[in-house]
This record gives structure tokens, sequence and C-alpha cells, in this order.
């Protein structure tokens, strides 16, 4: 068993720590940004006061925060992890960042003499408590098999994609494929809706033909009840879909369908629904079409 830093316990990373303290790993919790969660105190984790002191302790470091600028802040702030990190300690971020970013960090925690990870994950909360996300790893094929053991903890579909920065590439393709078919799904059932169908029924018919999908299975259910409690928020997504954006104009290309997606999540920030559950997208265009498919 492993001794295991772990830093942002959040809605994913409070289940992927107790994965990971279940399957028997000692957990070092930083309490920079504020207290360790007492369930995981409970049961066995450390808390230390810095990320610095948590390199110190763990082999492997695991980062699980919002974002770009959270993470560097992790990593390479004021008693940051780079700071106590030892030869041969395993960072892996498995935040969902730039992928221009990641391979900036990788290449600083590399020539340290440590080695890099980033392996984002996909899933969600379900996923996340379940054990069963897919992680999208980038690094070195040594690397990725050191520390395959507590990925498997965490994960089920866990796949070695590349070098630095590829995890990080794979998963901005995720968000933009699922971004896309929950609009597809709001616009389908909108549009049954607003003819006169039972957006539940056409949902049901849908399901046994070449529509089916994950997304219309579990988020079309959402948009016929209206039960909108985050599982990943739309704020986040829209995080994401940033990332797919200025990655695009760096590459030269055009993503017209994820750019109208994007205004259809600010449609919802703007009406106070930045963490609603990124199912929502369908209240976006439910206010610009001044109709509702569950009052209908």
């Amino acid at each position: 068993m492993a001794n295991i830093g772990f830093i942002g316990t959040g809605i994913m990373g409070m289940p992927m720590a107790a994965n990971l303290q279940k399957a028997g790993h000692q957990l070092f919790l930083s309490e920079h940004h504020g207290k360790a969660p007492a369930e995981l105190i409970s049961t066995g984790a450390v808390a230390l006061a810095t990320p610095q002191r948590v390199a110190r302790e763990a082999e492997f470091i695991i980062v699980m925060v919002p974002d770009t600028p959270q993470v560097e802040d992790v990593l390479f702030g004021a008693e940051g992890v780079a700071a106590g990190l030892s030869p041969d300690n395993v960072v892996i971020d498995m935040s969902s960042i730039s992928p221009t970013a990641t391979k900036a960090f990788a290449a600083k925690i590399n020539e340290s003499g440590a080695h890099y990870l980033d392996a984002p994950v996909s899933g969600g909360e379900v996923g996340a408590r379940a054990g069963s996300l897919s992680i999208m790893v980038g690094g070195q094929p040594r690397v990725f098999e050191r520390a395959l053991p507590l990925l498997q903890s965490m994960g089920k579909n866990i796949t070695l994609v590349g070098g630095n920065g590829d995890g990080q590439t794979a998963k901005v393709a995720n968000q933009i494929i699922v971004a896309l078919n929950i609009q597809a799904v709001a616009e389908a059932l909108l549009f049954a809706a607003k003819n006169g169908a039972d957006p539940a029924r056409v949902r049901d018919a849908l399901m046994g033909g070449f529509a089916a999908s994950r997304i219309l299975e579990v988020h079309g259910e959402r948009m016929i009840n209206g039960t909108f409690d985050p599982g990943f928020r739309i704020n986040l997504h829209q995080k994401d879909l940033n990332l797919a954006l200025a990655g695009a104009k760096e590459l030269g290309i055009n993503l017209p369908n994820t750019a109208s997606t994007q205004q259809v999540f600010s449609t919802c920030t703007a009406l106070g629904g930045g963490n609603w559950d990124h199912s929502a997208l369908i209240k976006g265009l439910e206010h610009m079409a001044n109709f509702s498919i569950r009052e209908q």
C-alpha cells in the first residue's frame, strides 16, 4: 500500500479519496484552503498544513482542484507541492485544466527528478463514488504502470493516451462531445414538447433507436423531471469549453457547435444557473423559446 497525498476533496475529490482509503492506502490531506473532511480523518487520513508538507510525506501526490490557476498554486505557490518533492515522487493531476499549461507544469516537475502524470477523469460524482471513472492519462509508460494500481481504485476505463498533456487533450475532447450531446438532447425534447408530443414518451421511443445514448438516458430524464442538482456544474463545463475554444484558437481551427453550446450555457449562467447540473442547459433553450417542456 502507498502513502498518497490528496489535495482537493470537493464533489469529485472526496469520493475518489475515500475509494483510495478503502483500498488500504494511507492518505495525507492539505488544509491550506480549509479543514480536511472529518469523514476521511476519522478513517485514518492525516491532515497537514500545506501542500509542501503533504509532498514530504507521500510517494504519490494527487491533485483534484477546479482549474488551471488552482493547480499552478498547489504545485508552485508558496509552500507548494514542488517545494516538498523528492526524486522519484509522482505527481498525478486529475483536475481538468489547460493542455498547454499541463505541458509546462510537467516539464518543471520532471526536471526536478520527480514524475508527472496528467490524469483527468470523466463520469461525474456518480462515477467517483462508484469507483468507475474513465481516466485519461498523459505521461511516461513506466510512470503510468507504477501509478496504475491507484488509478484502478478510482476508475475502470483507464487509458494511457500519450505523453504529458495528451490526457488533458482527451478530456477536453470528451467535454466537447458531452456538451454537444446535451444540447442535442435538449433541442430534441424542446422540439417534441413544443409540437405537442409528450417528451417522456419521445425519450422512451428514442432510447430504442440509433439516437440512444447515455446522455439521452440520464440527462434526458433529468430534463423531463427538472432535477438539476449538480452532478457536474454548468460553470465547470463552461470552464472546459473555454479550454476547447482557446485551444482551437491556438490551433487555427473552428469549433462552431462548441461555441454555440457555450452560448447556451452562458444564458443559463445569466439566469443564475452557474451551479445547476449541466443537463439544465435545456433551461437556457426554454428561456429563449419562452416555453418549458415541464409545463406543457
